[in-house]
């Protein structure tokens, strides 16, 4: 019963960082839903269900599951969010040690990020 409720927990609180990074910037969303449906699948059938079978989630989701696999789209979207962090660190107040070391981690994370297969599209599909 305890670990259930502390996994189901868990699924809502990376939903919770998911919703966040929705609306700003430089917070991460789809690592934190494949981080909600891992939980899920520990604890709460229900919710895990529903995120697979979520309309914008849930292909995103299965791709991620069955081949590794990252929309191009989503790769985009996340250079393009950590460069406009990136540039918002660099011009704020933080520490030195913030503007410098977090612009690294945000390249390192690209640069895996790059590297992770992406799938055809449907068109591409149709033409072969």
């Amino acid at each position: 019963m305890l670990k259930t409720a502390l996994w189901r927990l868990l699924a809502l609180f990376f939903l919770g960082l998911a919703f966040i990074g929705l609306i700003l910037p430089g917070i991460p969303t789809t690592e934190f839903v494949l981080l909600a449906v891992w939980a899920s699948a520990n604890g709460w059938p229900r919710l895990h269900r529903w995120l697979l079978a979520h309309p914008r989630f849930g292909p995103m989701i299965t791709q991620w599951q069955t081949h590794r696999a990252i929309p191009r789209r989503a790769k985009w979207i996340a250079l393009l969010s950590m460069l406009v962090s990136a540039a918002l660190l660099i011009t704020s107040n933080a520490p030195m040690w913030v503007k410098y070391s977090v612009p690294v981690v945000m390249a390192l994370v690209m640069i895996w990020l790059v590297r992770r297969p992406e799938m055809p599209t449907l068109a591409c599909e149709s033409e072969k």
